[in-house]
């Protein structure tokens, strides 16, 4: 196990487009770290420049202090586990896991402890003697897996593994990684554009945006103290909601009436005249289920709610707005980017199940102002976290890492074996194609 160190890494196709610029970041023995972002944000490029499967333009990159710039693949001791299993159809499962133990001319009685081992990790013991062919989309993960863990690696490394498989099968496979990964202790380096993934399995989240890292910080930080509106907009599902205001000497006006907010919400806004007010959607309610005692620290305002959306467990009203044309036109550019149609002019509001607000009526709604966050349209910087004392935001995230340091001494396993096969070059060998259906 290592922490992974990158130095203002750059990647510079030979057109000039920087796919990924000047990142910097510190990824922590034993942590699980994410990276997350809209489809060509540069997340994949970034890992397998880790892995040594892409050139680095500049910067450098370490690995257990170490520096592996000019490194090749198999010298960097990683596991890697990739989107479409890469594994072996014409070896047994058995095989498929065993093959990079093999490559290593590891002595038969160990390859066979460390696949046994590997295979009652992953409920793969009766699964042995099958082909890839013959296993479920999930079982052909875990055995993709097997094969990374069977490896005496520094890191874990995984390149969108869920995307192949339906809905319920991720989130099994959501709950094995992170199961694994918390037994194994080992430091694991995760791409994926799904930010529910990014939310339940990362230690840190680092959301990247056209190659570069928008904002690294742990999944509570991200929802709750979004640095800038395409944070805002990527985490949470649905996602945070826009409203266009005016900065009136009386606070804020929006399409749903004046907005007074608590001073530590403003104190960031300096002399801007037109802001958003990010709002998620839990923070609204039906007027008629909020306790007495809360509704002067929000606003009640009638709407007109277009469509209710019954989910069992809770209930989602989208009450349709007007606003200005170029914070429409800033609204649907960014929803193109974050590959979401949610971010038009209107409200997402999260009711309770037991609400019977009439669709296709007006109805009273409650936004509790204590949550609202102040956003700059022009540079998309979050005015409400400048608010905060300077380096607030810097000893959040410190604060943050130092208690996973300390949980990490606490409940890291004294010997973990850990590893995983990243690729044909990685191996030494040619990666194989995988055919099964």
């Amino acid at each position: 196990m290592a922490e992974i160190t990158l130095n203002n890494v750059v990647k510079r196709y030979g057109d000039g487009f920087p796919a990924v610029n000047d990142v910097s970041l510190d990824i922590a023995d034993g942590e699980f770290m994410i990276l997350v972002g809209p489809s060509g944000c540069g997340k994949s490029t970034l890992l397998r420049m880790i892995v040594g499967l892409e050139d680095i333009t500049s910067g450098d990159i370490l690995i257990a202090g170490d520096r592996v710039n000019d490194k090749a693949p198999r010298d960097r001791n990683l596991s890697m586990v990739f989107q479409n299993y890469a594994l072996y159809p014409h070896l047994t499962v058995y095989e498929n896991i065993a093959f990079p133990l093999r490559l290593a001319k590891v002595s038969n009685t160990e390859v066979d402890k460390r696949v046994r081992k590997a295979a009652d990790l992953l409920e793969l013991e009766e699964h042995l003697d099958r082909k890839p062919a013959n296993l479920s989309g999930g079982q052909r993960q875990r055995v993709a897996m097997g094969r990374a863990i069977v490896r005496d690696a520094q890191a874990f490394l995984f390149d969108e593994p869920l995307s192949n498989l339906d809905a319920k099968l991720r989130g099994q496979m959501r709950t094995e990684i992170s199961r694994l990964q918390k037994g194994l202790g080992i430091t694991t380096v995760y791409v994926t554009h799904d930010q529910i993934e990014a939310m339940t399995l990362g230690d840190r989240v680092a959301v990247m945006r056209k190659g570069l890292i928008q904002q690294c910080a742990t999944p509570r930080e991200l929802y709750e103290q979004p640095a800038n509106l395409f944070v805002a907009g990527f985490i949470g599902s649905p996602p945070m909601n826009f409203i266009p205001a005016t900065v009136t000497d009386g606070g804020f006006e929006t399409p749903f009436g004046n907005v007074q907010l608590p001073d530590d919400r403003t104190a960031g806004l300096g002399d801007q005249d037109v802001v958003l007010l990010g709002a998620r959607p839990e923070h609204f309610d039906d007027a008629s289920v909020v306790d007495a005692a809360l509704k002067d620290r929000g606003l009640t305002f009638d709407a007109h709610v277009d469509v209710i959306e019954w989910l069992g467990n809770e209930q989602f009203a989208y009450v349709p707005y007007e606003a200005p044309e170029d914070i429409t036109h800033q609204l649907a550019e960014l929803a193109r980017e974050l590959d979401s149609e949610a971010l038009r002019t209107q409200l997402v509001v999260a009711l309770d199940a037991a609400s019977r607000l009439p669709e296709g009526q007006t109805a009273t709604l409650w936004l509790d102002l204590r949550k609202v966050h102040v956003f700059d349209p022009a540079t998309g910087h979050n005015l409400t976290l400048a608010s905060a004392a300077p380096g607030a935001s810097d000893e959040l995230e410190q604060k943050a890492e130092a208690t996973f340091e300390r949980e990490r001494s606490d409940t890291r396993p004294a010997d973990a074996t850990t590893a995983g096969s990243a690729s044909d070059r990685i191996e030494g060998t040619e990666r194989p194609t995988d055919t099964t259906p």
